[in-house]
């Protein structure tokens, strides 16, 4: 079996676009009456590329965002509930892709839910309170529905990719 190589480009390419799109995330007031539930835009670009480089290059881009995001628009604490949130969820999307057996919406559902999952995680740890649990229900309901449209999305973008670009960079 081959190992999947990109070129460093795209790699830029796709730091630059995961940045941008948490930015404009920040800027647009996606309420959604919930607190704390986004609409996960950088997602988008980490399915993108989880599917396009594979899982090692996948990891590297989303710590390489959160870490850049988090020293230019935010703080330690947004790294830190970021960080916990980004790696969760890429692992669980990576073990259900290599399952074979979810579609690209399946797997983005699975990040949805497992972002909100490790950020409740560091939540109850941060504040030394696992009360903070019962508002996992809410996150796991928005999560199934924010990773259903970027998957829906992202599986739109990679048929739309030059062929190069939507199996292996």
């Amino acid at each position: 079996m081959r190992k999947k190589s990109y070129h460093p480009a795209y790699f830029g390419v796709f730091l630059a676009l995961a940045l941008i799109l948490g930015y404009v995330e920040s800027l647009i007031p996606f309420y959604f009456g919930i607190p704390g539930v986004k609409l996960g835009l950088t997602n988008l670009v980490i399915v993108l590329f989880l599917y396009s480089c594979g899982a090692g290059q996948a990891l590297l881009l989303s710590c390489a965002r959160v870490f850049l995001a988090g020293f230019l628009f935010g703080n330690m604490y947004s790294i830190i509930y970021s960080l916990a949130g980004g790696v969760l969820s890429l692992a669980v999307m990576a073990l259900m892709k290599r399952s074979g057996k979810f579609s690209i919406a399946g797997v983005s559902i699975g990040g949805g839910i497992f972002h909100n999952v490790g950020q409740i995680l560091v939540a109850m740890a941060v504040v030394e309170n696992v009360s903070i649990a019962y508002y996992l229900p809410v996150l796991l309901v928005s999560g199934v529905v924010t990773g259903f449209l970027i998957g829906i999305a992202a599986s739109e973008v990679r048929k739309r990719l030059p062929k190069g670009m939507s199996g292996d960079l």
